[in-house]
């Protein structure tokens, strides 16, 4: 099963980190990767840029409207992901968990994985 690891923190804290919390909290995190790699565990992942660097396309009008920023203003922001494959939900929470110590502060959101392929869903 396909899981999705979306990671939250606070951007104003992430991005306050100097290079070296930034380098040393990606070398803790680069041992987690290559073990789940090596493991045929890790799909893709993604650190995403800024929300300041984010644009908004709300449907819920006619037009829709174009904003820049991101969708929604919340204490922590969506800053990247994983996809994971997994056998079930804890293992997929106990790869969240070893991230997690990894990573200072934030949270992670699990959420399973339903795949389209060639035009129909695949669990």
């Amino acid at each position: 099963m396909f899981y999705a690891l979306l990671c939250y923190h606070q951007e104003d804290v992430v991005c306050a980190w100097t290079k070296e919390e930034d380098d040393a909290v990606m070398a803790r995190l680069g041992i987690v990767h290559e073990r789940l790699a090596a493991a045929g565990k890790l799909g893709p992942a993604a650190r995403l840029l800024p929300t300041t660097a984010a644009t908004t396309l709300r449907k819920d009008q006619d037009p829709p409207l174009v904003l820049d920023g991101p969708f929604a203003e919340t204490k922590e922001q969506l800053l990247g992901f994983y996809i994971l494959d997994c056998a079930d939900l804890e293992e997929a929470l106990g790869i969240a968990r070893e991230l997690g110590a990894a990573n200072p502060g934030g949270c992670y959101e699990v959420r399973p994985v339903g795949l389209f392929v060639d035009g129909g869903a695949r669990p």
